[in-house]
């Protein structure tokens, strides 16, 4: 390792290194240095911390003055002979200017999420942790994650309450796995404390008896909203998935529906029934200049609000159901008629995770196709009302 008096001139006549780095030493300051290498000429102090070597980089030879250089590195040296680490103070003040915004602005650069879980997490900053966006991260405590947890639950409800603390966890866990000195998540105090709240799995479908009233009710309806609510009906699929369904996803000559971005990430082929082809090929005629199956007044050109049709529906019927119903009155109907059960996965397209005969299995549109046609034919029996 050469040793020079590191002076503007000196440094200036000091050759770039062919391979990796050379660590020049000042003669007059022991621990100030300059390393070399292909393309660069950086200053550095390197000093003892409780017996332990830290180089600490002070700025390139370009911008800084060899003086101004050794002036800041006589202070490094000094912080260090006083057991003050400069490097760990720096990962710390990084630490602490990270807040809950930032992090989940990172999030979303990173990871590959969807739009419609992107919504829920901004959704979950806007609505319930307006007022620690600005918050450092690191200084969320366990007692701030316990209280914000039940004024939630008290004021939104249990389940809002669960998945806001879910979004928390993900986003801290994200930025954790990148610092060193960032403290425990806080929201393992709702693990150890059992403080989360317990979530009953809706069970309520359309039954049999209600679904000619409801049947009714919905061919009442705009042609906007009952073709909708059909669709739901005889898919089973989501609502965002159905709101932004596009034309050039549709094949109505191979009666096949294809999504390429579904909730789970998977791509989804789905056949249509015979009615429901017939239903779809009725809008496409009627709406042949829009690209969405099922546009709306909304600025996106697709339906959004689905809310007031539901609540004329279920006025109408006199039975109450929300959008998911109509998905579990789909499968339930699937499963009744003794479709098989990795066909059934399918249709709801429900990954077989941990299931390694079900990694095996390639259940395509037109394996599916039967059991469609199958599901369609009862609930065209079922809407009929009993004599």
């Amino acid at each position: 390792m050469p040793s020079l008096r590191l002076t503007r001139r000196a440094i200036d006549e000091i050759p770039f290194a062919q391979k990796g780095q050379v660590f020049y030493r000042d003669t007059t300051l022991p621990g100030f240095g300059l390393p070399v290498g292909a393309q660069s000429k950086v200053f550095f102090a390197e000093g003892q911390v409780n017996r332990r070597t830290r180089r600490v980089t002070i700025g390139r030879a370009d911008v800084f003055a060899p003086e101004i250089a050794r002036k800041k590195a006589l202070t490094i040296l000094g912080d260090m002979a006083e057991g003050r680490d400069p490097n760990a103070e720096k990962r710390e003040e990084a630490v602490e200017q990270i807040t809950l915004e930032m992090a989940l602005d990172r999030f979303f650069e990173v990871r590959s999420l969807s739009p419609h879980t992107v919504s829920h997490y901004q959704r979950t900053q806007r609505l319930y942790l307006k007022s620690w966006r600005k918050k450092p991260l690191n200084e969320i405590t366990r007692q701030m994650v316990l209280k914000r947890h039940q004024d939630i639950g008290n004021i939104h409800g249990e389940t809002t309450a669960n998945n806001v603390m879910r979004h928390i966890r993900s986003i801290y866990n994200f930025v954790a796995a990148t610092q060193d000195d960032f403290p425990p998540n806080p929201v393992q105090i709702l693990t150890q404390a059992r403080a989360w709240y317990k979530e009953r799995r809706r069970q309520t479908v359309i039954t049999a008896l209600d679904l000619p009233a409801w049947w009714k009710a919905v061919m009442a309806e705009p042609e906007y909203s009952r073709d909708f609510l059909l669709t739901a009906l005889f898919t089973g699929m989501r609502r965002g998935e159905l709101t932004k369904l596009r034309w050039e996803n549709v094949d109505l000559c191979g009666r096949v529906l294809h999504l390429p971005t579904t909730k789970n990430g998977d791509p989804l082929n789905l056949p249509l029934s015979a009615f429901l082809a017939d239903l779809l090929a009725q809008r496409r005629e009627a709406n042949h200049a829009s690209p969405w199956v099922l546009p709306g007044p909304d600025k996106s050109g697709h339906l959004v609000e689905t809310k007031k049709f539901l609540l004329r529906v279920s006025t109408g019927s006199s039975v109450n159901f929300t959008l998911h119903d109509l998905r579990r009155t789909f499968i339930t109907i699937a499963e009744s008629l003794d479709v098989p059960y990795y066909a059934l996965k399918r249709l709801l397209n429900h990954r077989t995770n941990g299931d390694v005969t079900g990694a095996y299995i390639v259940v395509n549109a037109e394996r599916l196709r039967e059991p469609v046609e199958l599901v369609a034919k009862r609930i065209l029996e079922l809407k009929e009302p009993c004599d």
